[in-house]
């Protein structure tokens, strides 16, 4: 059996937590998993993509997560879709995740909890039904709360198996 990742900064939300608290607890959960998978490794671990076939690494799927934290609360609950990516590079398909060469992971981490920061006074100031749109469509906070915890717990995943073929850490 795999073994829980305790950490005091990670605790899985009650389970009688009113709507808003649970989804705002559980996406904290999610964040707090991702960071605790990419510590205590050297930058060429974190950089590694022991997956041939896969782009994902953990310093990428921490880049990707800062796009995906900017483009639901800032493109899309807020409305602005020109709202610039941070490490577009439209040569080079998923260019968050590669490559990692020259990426700066203390630069990178604190994008990403900059982002992550952004997204939590934006969801503040907004109830659960308050809705921004994408592409024309309209979708509401509470949408945009379940999508970001599914795309966390979907990556944190990812980010167990590189972390257990990087240095045989296991523990979710």
């Amino acid at each position: 059996m795999v073994e829980d990742l305790v950490d005091p900064r990670r605790e899985e939300p009650g389970p009688l937590q009113g709507e808003r608290d649970m989804l705002e607890s559980w996406l904290e959960f999610h964040r707090t998993t991702l960071l605790l998978k990419c510590e205590g490794l050297d930058d060429a671990a974190r950089k590694a993509r022991p997956v041939g076939t896969s782009k994902l690494s953990l310093h990428g799927l921490v880049r990707h997560m800062a796009e995906v934290e900017r483009g639901w609360f800032q493109r899309t609950l807020l409305s602005r879709p020109e709202t610039p990516t941070i490490w577009s590079d439209s040569a080079v398909d998923d260019s968050e995740l590669v490559p990692l060469d020259l990426a700066d992971w203390e630069a990178d981490l604190a994008a990403w909890q900059a982002e992550c920061e952004a997204s939590r006074k934006t969801a503040r100031v907004h109830s659960l039904e308050d809705a921004g749109r994408r592409h024309g469509v309209a979708y509401s906070l509470r949408w945009i709360y379940v999508h970001m915890i599914e795309e966390y717990a979907r990556h944190n995943g990812h980010a167990d198996l590189i972390r257990e073929l990087v240095d045989g850490s296991v523990g979710w």
